[in-house]
Parts: structure tokens; sequence; C-alpha cells
């Protein structure tokens, strides 16, 4: 039977997302989307919607998310947290500053402390769709890590990569990694060159991880299904044929129009996906490594 103060954490919860969510709540593009809860562990989750996924820590020191995907979708992540754990997140972890996977900062901030790195303040401070609540409180430069729930979550900068603001989360016992999106599975990863990504500090920041984690180790990818070490194994040896595959084409003069009517080895010609086709990684691998990146 639930407690009464259960049912009144509950309240308190579908309340505040009455309050903050009912001007999304007939946003079309969201309408049909549905958070769908994996559990990891008895304190550990993945949700899935739309957008990057999220972790999730829950237990006696309450609740902390990893990433929070589209603004409109604020209200159901946190009808889906409720369903597990009544209450609202008290850390949020912002692997990188792109919206899908920030969109509810200004909700979750107003009530949540939000971590990230410095880089991801800098680029959020400069969005006016975010308000100060929505903004990180502890930023870091390096690494700093969360201890709550049992568990010791690290919050890893591995250097310029997908940006220049990127955060992997590892549990300390090697349990679980969440890769932000350093990890596509099995896709082309979006490499934002523009926002201070590399090419080959994507590529190095994926090693990294790989020689951190086990074989028993959950893998959250930035967008995917849930992974192995195996499959991130898989994804770097994509990334080293690809570069190499680059720089031996540029070496030899190649231009970007022949390369892309060329297209990719073979072997990786079906990790193109709606947003990154394989025409978009050929350029992304040209202008990112033609000029050293």
């Amino acid at each position: 039977m639930m407690s009464i103060k259960t049912k009144i954490c509950l309240a308190a919860t579908f309340s505040f997302a009455t309050l903050c969510f009912n001007g999304y709540a007939n946003d079309d593009k969201y309408a049909n989307v549905e958070i769908k809860p994996t559990k990891l562990s008895d304190s550990a989750y993945m949700f899935a919607g739309a957008g990057g996924n999220i972790g999730v820590s829950v237990g006696a020191d309450g609740i902390i998310i990893i990433d929070n995907q589209f603004a409109p979708l604020a209200g159901k992540i946190s009808q889906a947290l409720a369903n597990i754990q009544p209450g609202l997140p008290r850390y949020i972890i912002n692997t990188h500053y792109h919206g899908d996977h920030t969109g509810g900062n200004n909700v979750f901030g107003q009530t949540g402390t939000i971590f990230a790195h410095h880089n991801v303040l800098k680029r959020l401070s400069d969005d006016d769709s975010y308000k100060a609540a929505g903004l990180p409180t502890i930023t870091y430069s390096t690494d700093t890590s969360i201890h709550a729930n049992g568990d010791v979550l690290t919050l890893l900068h591995t250097g310029a990569a997908h940006t220049d603001g990127d955060s992997i989360v590892l549990w300390q016992d090697k349990s679980i990694v969440h890769m932000g999106d350093l990890f596509f599975k099995d896709r082309f990863p979006y490499i934002d060159l523009d926002a201070g990504g590399s090419v080959k500090g994507y590529r190095d920041a994926v090693a990294k991880v790989i020689r951190k984690i086990n074989a028993d180790t959950i893998v959250i990818p930035g967008h995917g299904s849930l992974a192995t070490r195996d499959d991130l194994i898989r994804f770097k040896h994509m990334l080293d044929a690809s570069i190499n595959w680059m720089e031996s084409n540029l070496a030899n003069g190649a231009s970007l129009e022949a390369l892309q009517q060329q297209g990719m080895p073979e072997k990786w010609q079906d990790w193109g996906w709606r947003f990154i086709s394989e025409e978009r990684w050929i350029a992304t691998l040209h202008k990112g490594l033609a000029t050293k990146s």
C-alpha cells in the first residue's frame, strides 16, 4: 500500500509537472513520444524517448539524471521518474550543450543543481532560451565526482571531441558508463566542429573510455540502444578506418566532391543514417582532418 508520505510526494511531483509543463502538452511533435525506462541495476536506469538517452540514478540521496532531452518532454520525464521514485531530480548532469540533451534544464534546474563542463555554461549562457535556472551552477575543467545512492559517479572531461565541453559519466565500479554524444551506436557520429569538436579528439576520447571500462560494463550511448564494450570497440574501429581512409585520400589530393561520389569503404557504408548520412560524414572528416582537427 502506498504511504501517505509517498502520496504527498507524488502529488507534489505531478502538481509541479502541471504547473511547468502544461504549455508543452499539446506540442504535436512530441505528443506521441513515450519515455521508456530500462532498469540497469537496483539504483540505475536508462530512459529512451526523443533526443539523447537519459541516465538515471535513484536512492536515498535522491534522483540524479544525466541529460534531459528536449524541453517539451520535461513533463513526461518527470512522470517517468515518479514511477520509479517520488520527487524531482536533485542533480542534473549535462554531458554537453546541445538542446536534445539540455532542453529540460529550465524546468529541472528550478529544483535541482546542474553540473557541466565550463564550456557548456559558456555556450548555454549565450542562448537566450536558457533562463538563469537552466544554467549549470557547478562546473569543472577536468573531472569531478558525485557521491550518492551508494555509488560514485565520475564526470570525465575528455578534451575536444564531440564539442569542446563533453563529459562522460562513469560509475566507479565500472558497472555503467554514460557516453553522451561520444557514442552513436552503429552509426556515424555527429562531430560539431563549429563548437570546438575534433575528429581525432573524438576518436581518442572513445579510446580513453574503452581503456577505463571492462567487458561487463553497461554502455549507455548518446543515441541508440544499450551497448557493450565490444560495441564501443567496433565503433572505434569505424572511426579509425574513417580517419585513415580520409588522410590517405587527402594526401593524394582528392577533393571533397570526388570522395563523396566515391563513398566510404563498403564495410562502413550502412552506418549512415537520417541525420549523419554517408555524404555528411565524409564532409565532416574532410573538414576536420584537412584543418588538422
